[in-house]
């Protein structure tokens, strides 16, 4: 009980000397057409972000399916694309996403459902379904894909044959996904659901509702190993373990229960087989009610969809003293025992602008206050011609102080460095060029991300990601 009453008393000191800073609106998007849930009156649901062909998109779960919403200018959404799931009516609550390469992986979680998987390389033009199927799964909570091991993980899945707490597949072949393993034990956890995962490079970070959290060496799908675990009984502010995520660095993770007033923790990974909560975080003035969904981590900030409470990012830069900073009232909806407004966020365009889903009002873009520093995932396909690239000509070039170093260049004809809406920025004209190799300055360019198009002698065009 002291050590309870200490986190508290700690924390109101921080809170009553730190205010949260109200963070700026660049647009929103809502189809009122759209009808609300049987359950939650929620028209919405989940949020996830698409960077294709040098454009950002906003994807926005529904009742009806899926939406593409073109955000690349922040301030004039544009809805591109939309496909319908396979259970579009409202008894649809939950919808789940995750991409890899260039397809889009879709569940649903409500009725007659399936697993969908829509090719989106030619974004913004259409959208194409590749994979729609009940085959291995009927219904899903969540997915994730740990896109280092091309792998599938399904959450609380059901199936024709039965229930599944978590399923595995190959994705060797991105549409045609094969079956590799199902688990409901984990270590000295016996779950019956898993509820959400991250998994990063064969490890997974496993939210198991009642039962706890659960940390597992997935190199061998089929026998997996423990790492860590944590019962309910053992951390302070437990509940139903809902979701959480990882930090680039791997060293914290930020984990949510869902229940009316339970605290996000962070938690130390330094060294997993011994990972401890460190500190703990609620929304100021609401202490009691407030109820912490989704958590995301990019770089130094964990962005958080709060429901009632709408977007809320913490500085992690010290773990060990975390701080409110920033917030974004989505919902104008009163807290009460139910489950309304913010549900999820995506903090991952190279813009760093970050796109929120209200249950009731849509999506809502953001304006950041960071660069991503993860990886961002991108489909390219502009320009791409059938031929083969000349033989001898790199797909990777060496860095150098001021730009890049490209050898050999004797088979490019011209460099375009464009930004992400396509403008051309750099240019440089190789047809004369005579030296096997040369330096491209690009030191006086802004920090960001940048498309670079090369065109080569036989006529083959090919473009590449650039982080500056």
């Amino acid at each position: 009980m002291y050590r309870f009453l200490t986190v508290l008393f700690c924390f109101t000191v921080w809170q009553a000397v730190s205010q949260p800073t109200q963070m700026n609106l660049l647009s929103h998007w809502r189809d009122p057409k759209i009808e609300g849930s049987s359950a939650y009156n929620n028209s919405f649901n989940e949020a996830w972000g698409l960077w294709v062909n040098g454009r950002e998109y906003a994807i926005i779960g529904s009742t009806f399916g899926t939406h593409f919403i073109d955000i690349t200018d922040p301030r004039k959404p544009v809805e591109v694309a939309r496909v319908k799931g396979a259970e579009s009516s409202r008894n649809v609550v939950h919808r789940d996403y995750d991409d890899y390469k260039c397809y889009l992986y879709a569940v649903c979680d409500e009725g007659n459902s399936s697993l969908q998987i829509m090719d989106i390389s030619q974004l913004p033009n259409k959208v194409e379904v590749v994979y729609d199927s009940n085959e291995f799964m009927t219904r899903v909570h969540n997915i994730y894909i740990d896109v280092d091991k091309g792998r599938l993980y399904t959450c609380a899945e059901n199936t024709q044959n039965g229930f599944n707490a978590l399923g595995v597949y190959d994705l060797s072949n991105p549409t045609k996904p094969v079956p590799l393993a199902k688990h409901r034990i984990f270590g000295d956890i016996v779950s019956s659901h898993v509820h959400d995962a991250f998994v990063r490079n064969d490890t997974a970070y496993l939210n198991c509702g009642e039962s706890g959290f659960a940390v597992m060496d997935f190199k061998n799908a089929a026998k997996p190993k423990p790492i860590f675990t944590l019962h309910p009984n053992e951390y302070l502010e437990s509940g139903y373990n809902h979701s959480g995520w990882l930090t680039p660095n791997g060293k914290t993770y930020v984990m949510a229960d869902e229940n009316w007033g339970a605290m996000l923790k962070v938690m130390d990974f330094s060294k997993p087989d011994q990972a401890k909560v460190v500190s703990y975080l609620t929304v100021q003035g609401l202490e009691n009610i407030a109820i912490p969904h989704n958590p995301l981590v990019s770089c130094d900030y964990a962005y958080v969809a709060y429901y009632y409470n709408g977007l809320q990012v913490y500085n992690l830069k010290d773990p060990k003293n975390p701080k409110q900073e920033y917030f974004y009232p989505t919902s104008k909806i009163a807290n009460r025992e139910s489950y309304e407004g913010a549900w999820g966020t995506y903090s991952y365009l190279p813009s760093g602008n970050i796109v929120v889903a209200d249950m009731q009002d849509g999506m809502f873009l953001i304006e950041g206050i960071e660069k991503p520093c993860n990886t961002v995932k991108n489909c390219n396909t502009i320009n791409a011609s059938t031929e083969a690239v000349p033989q001898n000509v790199p797909l990777f070039w060496k860095t150098s102080a001021d730009g890049l170093v490209i050898n050999p260049v004797i088979e490019i004809v011209s460099i375009s460095m464009n930004n992400l809406d396509g403008k051309a920025i750099r240019s440089f004209d190789f047809s004369n060029q005579q030296s096997d190799a040369i330096e491209l300055s690009l030191s006086d360019l802004e920090l960001g991300f940048y498309a670079m198009h090369v065109v080569y002698k036989n006529g083959h065009k090919q473009v590449y990601k650039i982080l500056l």
